[in-house]
């Protein structure tokens, strides 16, 4: 994630599910600052997906949302403590057939959010933080 960015801010969140509405407000209000409107959506949807997974893997511990941008883009990025580096599903033709909708396994359909975070960024990836846990990131062109 080599880049000199020309504007860039950290904001330390906790891991609940206040997170992602925090970093959402953090997020909407950066990119219509810089009037990167028409990645507005794509950028609140992936910093969802990125603070949603953060929260979970550390749950009540604090989690860092990075957003900057350089001659290149946005770059959203999202610093948590766990060691593990995430798994992306395998991808396959999805159906509503395919999904349990039973109120029991609702919670149970995720687990597409880095294909989402792929679909809409023009690069991504994570990087283990010399300090320990790690980071991941996209960036998205403007």
């Amino acid at each position: 994630m080599a880049m000199t960015a020309t504007e860039e801010s950290v904001m330390p969140l906790m891991g609940t599910p206040a997170a992602v509405g925090l970093a959402r407000t953090f997020v909407d209000t950066r990119i219509r600052k810089w009037d990167y409107f028409h990645i507005l959506d794509g950028a609140l949807l992936v910093v969802s997906e990125l603070v949603t997974n953060a929260a979970r893997q550390t749950p009540r511990e604090e989690i860092r949302l990075q957003l900057s941008r350089d001659a290149y883009g946005v770059i959203i990025a999202v610093w948590d403590a766990a060691h593990e580096l995430p798994q992306a599903k395998p991808m396959t033709e999805l159906t509503l057939e395919d999904l349990d909708l039973s109120e029991e396994a609702f919670d149970d359909n995720g687990g597409w959010g880095l294909h989402i975070v792929q679909a809409l960024s023009s690069d991504c990836g994570v990087v283990r933080d010399p300090a320990g846990g790690k980071w991941i990131w996209c960036r998205m062109r403007p």
